[in-house]
């Protein structure tokens, strides 16, 4: 795979050592099994897959490169580059602005921007409109568009769905900016509708199988599909997609809803005229984070704590994962633990900061999950290992219990 250009404060000497021995012993990634790391008092229980993913990397790598080789002209990013705090304050303060928030709110009118200026496409990508805007004004949208490769790949079914004449419905959430992104280019290719759940696919089936009004469809839907479609058309053949960062699991069930939803209507004999089966659409970090996620709760843990932003989807599936089974404190850097006693976390169900005492269960051995989003440095990882492990007098330092597994 591809090797980038990332500045060393994100990096990790710890961190890459551990991830270079899970890849010299399991090269074909085959073992989702954590990591241990033994320090005595406290043990660690590191994921298999976790940190920058490619698509992260490569949007990092061009970002840097677009300040390298424009110190005398104004940069601005589109919005958040990715969904790290840590990644996207460091750009701010070397210079570039945001245009917009992660919304798609305007905090500076494209009209103010010229021919002159540069503007960095985030690696969810961006809109068709937007697109022709910044286009118009000049900018060269294309020199510095760190749009993911596997974000690319979605947009690239959504046109062969169009192509076959299928509909296509997609599984993400509304207003991130992946999602409107895919929904502008899914609609230039077929009729297009977003569902965020399995949930709202159910009440989109029902209505396909005529159990529900068009009234109810409208009051579910108002604002979330193309204005080409045709409710009592277009909802006859169907491929569904999806942002990249969503819950594999959630996808893979919706898709064999409608799938079952078109048996029901048209007969398992028709399913290819009104079902594209089509592949599953998450990039492949999703993937092997969340795997990892399953092959962590494995352990017998104490608790699990999740590094990475707070407005990240794919980290806030793997939180969504962790706490079904243990308690889970969300954290965006090691800033947020105060002491042994008490954590600052993001409460994702509530969508609020919290504050927790007495988090540290007292034993004589504490076992604790430790992963992170795509989007998160591998250094703030290290950095939230080191003063956990730093509460414990007694424990092994860091670089002895790595080097233990080599």
């Amino acid at each position: 795979m591809k090797k980038f250009n990332i500045p060393d404060f994100y990096k990790s000497s710890a961190i890459s050592k551990i991830k270079d021995i899970r890849k010299s012993n399991d090269p074909h990634k085959k073992d989702f099994a954590p990591t241990l790391l033994d320090f005595g008092p406290v043990r660690f229980h590191i994921a298999r897959h976790f940190g920058f993913c490619y698509g992260v990397e490569s949007a990092i790598e061009i970002s840097y490169k677009a300040i390298e080789e424009n110190l005398n002209k104004r940069i601005f990013l589109l919005s958040q580059m990715i969904h790290n705090p840590e990644v996207n304050n460091d750009l701010l303060n070397r210079g570039v602005k945001f245009l917009m928030d992660t919304s798609g709110n305007q905090i500076i009118p494209f009209s103010e921007l010229t021919a002159n200026d540069i503007v960095i496409i985030p690696a969810f990508g961006t809109t068709l409109e937007i697109e022709a805007e910044l286009n118009s004004s000049g900018i060269q949208v294309r020199k510095y568009d760190t749009t993911c490769p596997f974000v690319e790949r979605v947009w690239k079914k959504s046109e062969k769905l169009g192509e076959e004449q299928f509909s296509i419905v997609i599984h993400g959430k509304f207003k991130h900016e992946e999602t409107r992104a895919t929904f502008s280019r899914s609609e230039q290719n077929a009729p297009a509708i977003i569902v965020k759940d399995i949930m709202e696919s159910k009440v989109l089936g029902e209505f396909i199988l005529g159990n529900i009004s068009i009234d109810e469809f409208n009051k579910a839907f108002k604002g979330k599909h193309s204005d080409n479609l045709d409710p009592y058309k277009h909802l006859e053949r169907l491929g569904v997609i999806n942002q990249t960062t969503m819950l594999a699991t959630e996808t893979q069930e919706i898709a064999d809803y409608f799938k079952e939803v078109m048996v029901k209507k048209y007969g398992l004999n028709k399913i290819k005229e009104h079902f594209s089966d089509t592949r599953d659409t998450l990039c492949y970090a999703t993937n092997e984070n969340q795997e990892a996620t399953y092959g962590l709760l494995k352990s017998k843990a104490d608790l699990a704590i999740v590094v990475g932003g707070y407005n990240s989807s794919n980290t806030s599936h793997i939180v969504e994962l962790c706490e079904e089974r243990l308690p889970t404190f969300f954290i965006s850097s090691a800033k947020e633990i105060i002491s042994k006693d008490e954590i600052n976390h993001f409460d994702f169900s509530h969508q609020k900061h919290v504050h927790t005492k007495d988090y540290l269960p007292s034993k004589d051995v504490l076992d604790i999950i430790l992963t992170s989003g795509a989007s998160c440095p591998d250094s703030i990882v290290e950095e939230v290992l080191q003063k956990i492990v730093s509460y414990f007098p007694d424990a092994k330092d860091v670089g002895s219990v790595i080097n233990e597994l080599l």
